[in-house]
């Protein structure tokens, strides 16, 4: 069955009474894969507490985040906060499978709001903070002599670079395949050596290129932190 297909049947079966629902993530992009599941969000008033279900129907996996016209505002904010707006996304970006016209712009008028202010600007103490995480992890990496200590050095030092390039810029974050997306879509030179300096450490062993990156990416922004800092004094 066909996934636009798929969604309506489920909805009219499961959530016939809810008052809006939408069908988000890689499908509605047109980005579906062989693995892709289906993602729903319903919004339905008489609900007292929302859910998030897993379940296969018509042949795909799916997975509902079912809301009240309040509980997903909760969601909507923390998201945000932790600088990933899965939920926020998935109202922007979904296919209207049911609901009136306007409630569904309100909806998708908030989502889009956020979506295009950003996430909150870092403090100059919270960057800090982090430079001195990525300086600590870099000197882990620098000094590591085990093949196993470095490959997972290497991995947080990603994620660490990462989160500090995309947020001092103002941008959202991503996860899984999202990770290399969004830094893509901030900065695709950067991106491209990014993944070409961690894919020659993971390849060859060489850890050379892969620090003089993030020694060069620290230096972008104001260099390493290390004497005097301190936390709580």
């Amino acid at each position: 069955m066909k996934p636009i297909e798929a969604a309506q049947s489920i909805i009219t079966s499961q959530f016939s009474n809810c008052d809006v629902a939408l069908l988000g993530g890689s499908v509605a992009r047109g980005e579906a894969t062989k693995t892709s599941d289906l993602d729903i969000v319903i919004f339905d008033q008489s609900l007292s507490s929302c859910y998030r279900e897993s379940f296969y129907s018509n042949g795909w996996p799916v997975e509902v985040f079912v809301h009240n016209f309040e509980t997903y505002k909760t969601f909507f904010k923390s998201d945000c906060e932790r600088g990933r707006p899965s939920l926020p996304q998935l109202v922007s970006e979904g296919i209207v499978l049911k609901g009136e016209d306007e409630i569904v712009k309100i909806l998708k008028r908030e989502a889009n709001d956020l979506l295009n202010k950003g996430p909150e600007k870092w403090t100059e103490e919270t960057m800090k903070q982090k430079r001195y995480f990525i300086t600590d992890t870099l000197d882990d990496f620098i000094g590591a002599t085990k093949r196993e200590e470095e490959l997972f050095i290497a991995n947080l030092l990603a994620d660490l670079v990462h989160e500090y390039v995309l947020r001092v810029n103002g941008q959202w974050l991503g996860n899984s395949k999202w990770f290399i997306r969004v830094l893509k879509r901030y900065d695709e030179q950067y991106a491209d050596q990014f993944v070409a300096v961690f894919d020659h450490f993971y390849k060859t062993g060489d850890k050379n290129e892969l620090i003089s990156f993030i020694e060069n990416t620290l230096e972008q922004y104001g260099g390493r932190v290390f004497e005097g800092f301190s936390i709580g004094k």
